[in-house]
């Protein structure tokens, strides 16, 4: 196949185009006004991550190298264009922010300026702002680089310009005081992390806030009394969050872990946000201070940080602002007198998150840990929650004698804090806590509990394609897969005993492992396909994955399209694949569904000659999930499982109303909406979990299932 420059999209450029995505979903009626304010605050967050990996990433890269992207950009090339991207990105939030707060007036919720306060209010922020921000906040001359050290990763500041009037201070006591004279001084109030962003107001009814920058710049003169204010401007630094670890065998990794985190916090800027009404004094000095490149400010009209509007979208009260709650389905109820271990015996169990309650995973591990059949509990852990229920269990589990072995990976981007917090309890517990693989990420998702039964050691496995956390399992969706087939618990076993002891396990049945055979598995399994319709038979791909980025695995599916291959991809971020182009991919049809909850399955379907492979993942179809990352891929066996599974796939390209397609030119437009059969995916399968409960509930009730177009 010739290569030209339309055969992959920018993965950087794609991932701003998802970002948009979700930000769009802040200006959709068919979110209730304040979710529509949490994407906001989604994207912004979004954005924070995205500056301090791949930018930060991509300016280290642009130093010292001139090498290429699939796309045929070089760092610098993507630099530029995300600078161009960005800004209008920011731009569109700002209208929005705008959009939203006159939609929630009516319902009595305002954001009040300065300006509009009245004298009654303005002396209530008064006395709140000297008990507690000038108490707190501690107002620092900015004299050279080494001050900016205190505005810490992302941190809302001001920065106030003041008059030099020649008067002695402790800082210019030696210094020449007609050189002295001919300089403004600034200062830097950091505002602190701990106070409220929304300061509320007295109300008779509704919410009625101010901004504490807003209050801050209000009263800047309790900082300067008698001192000439010129101008003070709000700002906030974004610093490079892709430090490296050197993972040196001799070093304590735990140490060096927080030895770099503590190293994040003052890496090198990579973005600085400032006021729109910023003056160009200002601004050249605040470039020069921070030492950031000029391409690299953003001015941006009206509140930045954006990511603080969790909080108003978390309002108490306005339920009718808010999304009806969708609550998660209990599973495992058909049998309430049989214990977990006896219903999973029974058969494969599959369950879908948050549609289908998470409890039953956590239930599992807890029950592990008090059975006194239990021997053994093998898990891994990813990214954790604060107030992990598993993790207590495991030390639990430890604590009642059983051999409890942990993979804590710690080199979970931005949640290496909380691990570290979790191994070290682990460990104290008398859990034998393994720091993942040296040069691996641990991202596979497997709890393996081994116990002695009657007929004699039996192996329950759960895997999954989300990580072990009780809170992000109520916003992502994902599958999970309870089992205690032979061959699967062997694997297991294998698969736990080659990370431990650090070498390759001695077989795998049926599951395939990254960085082992995972790839080539996946490859195998397109080649079959490829090479069904060279034949002339029927062949078909279908998977839903969250990125698309590896290019062997790109050309692979545009070599099966180009065989005929009929190939379906939901897509819910970054996609490299042009989809759709005349002797490419023109058999290749490429969705994405943004919605209100997080798409986290990895799902793989192959028609495989009819036979139709059915498998879920923890890895995307990204190198550094296929080379660089110990992951998983499960095969659905079970008949029921793959039922559920198939129709869970199926739904989200029967979705018209959330999905968007990707086109050719990279742009994604809405899927077209059917008037008589409006289907919106997760509101679907949030119906179907409840009519499978329902169904559980009352064994004389029937549900059918359809099956749907392409199963």
């Amino acid at each position: 196949m010739k290569k030209t420059k339309t055969t992959y999209l920018n993965r950087e450029l794609s991932w701003l185009e998802f970002n948009q995505r979700v930000l769009n979903q802040a200006t959709f009626e068919r979110h209730p006004v304040l979710e529509r304010v949490k994407f906001l605050a989604i994207t912004a967050s979004n954005l924070d991550e995205f500056y301090r990996v791949r930018v930060g990433g991509l300016k280290l890269v642009s130093e010292h190298s001139e090498k290429v992207d699939i796309a045929g950009l070089t760092a610098s090339d993507q630099l530029r264009k995300i600078r161009t991207r960005v800004r209008k990105m920011y731009a569109d939030q700002s209208d929005i922010l705008a959009s939203l707060e006159k939609e929630l007036q009516p319902h009595g919720i305002f954001r009040v300026r300065p300006e509009d306060l009245t004298d009654s209010e303005t002396a209530l922020l008064l006395e709140r702002f000297k008990s507690e921000t000038v108490s707190a906040v501690t107002p620092m001359a900015v004299e050279n680089t080494d001050r900016l050290s205190i505005l810490r990763n992302s941190r809302l500041a001001i920065c106030v310009r003041l008059k030099n009037d020649s008067r002695t201070t402790l800082a210019s006591a030696s210094a020449d005081k007609d050189e002295q004279a001919k300089k403004d001084r600034y200062v830097l109030l950091a505002l602190g992390q701990s106070q409220s962003r929304f300061w509320s107001l007295p109300s008779d009814q509704g919410y009625r806030y101010i901004l504490i920058e807003d209050v801050a710049q209000s009263f800047l003169s309790e900082y300067f009394d008698q001192e000439s204010i010129i101008e003070s401007t709000t700002l906030r630094s974004t610093r490079n969050g892709d430090v490296q670890l050197v993972e040196d065998g001799g070093a304590d990794l735990l140490e060096g872990m927080q030895e770099m985190l503590q190293a994040r916090e003052t890496s090198a800027s990579v973005r600085l946000e400032l006021s729109a009404d910023c003056s160009p004094q200002m601004r050249s000095f605040l470039e020069g201070a921070i030492q950031i490149d000029p391409g690299d400010v953003y001015l941006v009209d009206g509140p930045m940080n954006l990511s603080d509007y969790f909080g108003l979208a978390a309002v108490k009260g306005f339920a009718n602002l808010k999304d009806t709650p969708w609550p998660s389905q209990p599973a495992f109820q058909s049998k309430p007198e049989s214990s977990l271990f006896d219903q999973i015996a029974e058969g494969d169990q599959l369950l879908y998150h948050p549609y289908q309650s998470y409890s039953p995973v956590v239930e599992f591990i807890q029950a592990a840990a008090s059975d006194p059949d239990v021997i053994a509990i093998k898990q891994t852990l990813y990214r954790t929650a604060s107030d992990s229920g598993i993790a207590e269990a495991l030390k639990l589990a430890a604590s009642n004698g059983k051999n409890v072995t942990a993979i804590v990976e710690l080199k979970a981007r931005f949640d290496e804090a909380r691990n570290i917090f979790w191994a070290k309890e682990l460990e104290n517990a008398g859990v034998d806590v393994i720091y993942g693989v040296r040069g691996l990420k641990t991202h596979a998702k497997m709890c393996l509990v081994v116990r002695r039964e009657q007929t004699g050691i039996k192996r329950y496995v759960h895997f999954a394609t989300g990580n072990y956390n009780e809170s992000t399992a109520r916003l992502y969706s994902d599958v999970s897969l309870f089992t205690c087939d032979e061959q699967l618990g062997v694997d297991a076993i294998h698969f736990f005993n080659a990370i431990t002891g650090l070498s390759v396990p001695q077989s795998l049945g049926k599951l395939a492992a990254a960085p082992i055979n995972l790839r080539e598995s996946i490859m195998d399994l397109i080649q079959v396909e490829t090479e069904t319709a060279n034949s002339g038979g029927a062949a078909q791909i279908t998977a839903k994955i969250n990125s698309l980025t590896d290019k062997s695995m790109i050309d692979a599916l545009y070599e099966a399209s180009n065989a005929g291959v009929k190939i379906r991809l939901n897509i819910r971020g970054i996609c490299c694949l042009v989809p759709g182009k005349k002797g490419q991919s023109e058999n290749i049809k490429v969705v994405s569904v943004v919605d209100r909850l997080l798409e986290h399955a990895r799902i793989f379907r192959f028609k495989h000659g009819g036979d139709d492979l059915l498998f879920f993942s923890s890895a995307d179809w990204m190198s550094r999930n296929l080379d660089r990352r110990v992951e998983l891929m499960v095969p659905v066996t079970d008949a029921a499982c793959r039922s559920r599974l198939n129709n869970i796939l199926n739904c989200y390209f029967d979705d018209n109303v959330a999905a968007m397609e990707l086109q050719t030119d990279g742009e994604y437009l809405p899927v077209k909406k059917k008037k008589k059969n409006p289907l919106r995916a997760q509101q679907h399968l949030q119906n179907e979990a409840e009519e499978i409960h329902a169904a559980a509930s009352n064994p004389g009730s029937t549900v059918f299932q359809p099956h749907r177009k392409g199963s």
